[in-house]
């Protein structure tokens, strides 16, 4: 009954609505570690426009009681949708204005001061019908009784934890875990997409310093290259 008086009434467009919650995030991780996903997919998805990957963005949609108000994972998946929408960056996105595709993928980093990922979240993404959930908690997981990096996939109108560890999706076509690796010189864990036979793709920095490994084993010095005439 609410979604067919909100299309009588008319939805906002997202020009109207705020681009985030405005809640400012817990750590420099929150923001920093889905915008390692974001890049290592323009990378792998080089080629395609059919997907958009956003980063603390709000999210509208028609299934909670005020579609004003947005849901804001860390980061996101849809897939069926423009990179660019209408030839320009998107300051929210709402599910109306996008053919009603919701996103197959979110993604929520637990911070320091309990949050709702576990409960109320999972709900609301449950009945939005995004397909998978990931939760990634590397420091309070004891604190919060569940483990580090879980990923719920939605059976038949419920959440279902999955195991194994990159763990594929294949309706997106990648897989998801965790990689203890060293980005702008600094030694952490992060997140990193994976091939169906569990094969990491590479940060550009990753594999700049393999290319300059492989320079080295041919007996070239790659901080001494010849430089063209």
């Amino acid at each position: 009954m609410l979604s067919e008086n909100l299309k009588v009434v008319g939805l906002p467009s997202t020009e109207e609505l705020a681009c985030s919650d405005d809640i400012p995030v817990d750590n420099e991780d929150q923001n920093f570690l889905p915008n390692i996903l974001l890049f290592l997919l323009t990378s792998i998805w080089a080629t395609r426009t059919d997907w958009f990957f956003g980063v603390d963005m709000a999210i509208y949609h028609t299934t909670g009681a005020n579609a004003r108000v947005p849901i804001v994972p860390d980061g996101f998946l849809s897939l069926g949708v423009d990179r660019k929408k209408g030839g320009k960056s998107r300051r929210s996105y709402a599910v109306w204005e996008e053919n009603e595709v919701v996103p197959i993928v979110t993604l929520e980093m637990v911070s320091h001061s309990p949050g709702t990922e576990y409960d109320e979240k999972l709900e609301i993404y449950r009945k939005l019908g995004v397909l998978y959930y990931i939760i990634y908690n590397p420091e309070y997981w004891q604190r919060d009784r569940h483990q580090p990096f879980e990923i719920y996939k939605l059976v038949d109108k419920n959440y279902q934890l999955q195991i194994g560890e990159p763990y594929w999706m294949p309706e997106v076509g990648l897989g998801i875990g965790r990689h203890q690796g060293v980005i702008g010189g600094i030694g952490q864990e992060f997140l990193s997409w994976y091939d169906e036979q569990g094969n990491r793709y590479l940060t550009a920095e990753e594999k700049a310093e393999k290319f300059a490994q492989h320079l080295r084993f041919l007996g070239i010095d790659p901080d001494n290259l010849p430089r063209n005439p």
